[in-house]
């Protein structure tokens, strides 16, 4: 990293420690926290949206909308974590070139040969020819959406339970006054879910 550094025998004393906490291993340790942070400030919000749509949808008066939220939160915490970091992104990497191979293979040929899954080199994402950059970001995309997507199921219980923590009768107040039933969960439901989130 240093010139210092280029000549191992001439080390000695604080040039050696920081020669050695500059090493080509120690700056790909570095940039692993960096990737992790990354992950968790493009996940956590992502988690937090999901949640709130599940956690929704479970509340919902809509029958199948209803029922989507409720199997989000209770199958994705079902399942064990490990699971979905080890088999969901390959599943949700091999549906979208399935879905894009419809599109653009010709013949339209079942993916699946044997044990092995080849669609057309046009299907591929990214595709083969990008480069290694691009690679990288699609595999990080996969990862934040599997993180937020598992995560959002814990989100999406934890503000259920919150929604359902606030007092039927300032629900039915709302609306008594004329409120509409958009305006009950923007300006009554979610201000005192957040303050039952908060104070318990």
């Amino acid at each position: 990293m240093f010139a210092a550094c280029a000549d191992p025998k001439a080390i000695e004393g604080l040039t050696w420690t920081l020669c050695y906490l500059t090493s080509g291993k120690h700056i790909d340790f570095y940039w692993s926290f960096v990737t992790v942070l990354t992950l968790l400030a493009l996940t956590a919000p992502l988690a937090l949206a999901m949640g709130f749509l599940g956690a929704s949808a479970a509340r919902s008066r809509v029958f199948p909308l209803r029922l989507l939220g409720k199997s989000y939160a209770a199958l994705v915490r079902g399942v064990p974590d490990i699971v979905f970091f080890l088999f969901f992104v390959i599943a949700l990497d091999q549906g979208i070139e399935y879905l894009k191979s419809l599109a653009v293979c010709e013949g339209g040929e079942w993916p699946w040969q044997g044990l092995e899954f080849r669609v057309c080199t046009e299907a591929k994402v990214p595709l083969g020819a990008a480069s290694a950059a691009w690679h990288q970001a699609y595999g990080f995309g996969l990862a934040v959406f599997t993180f937020a997507f598992v995560f959002g199921a814990f989100a999406a219980n934890v503000l259920f339970g919150a929604m359902n923590a606030v007092p039927n009768p300032q629900l039915e107040t709302a609306e008594a006054y004329g409120m509409s039933q958009p305006q009950v969960f923007r300006r009554i439901l979610v201000p005192q879910m957040c303050c039952c989130s908060c104070w318990g």
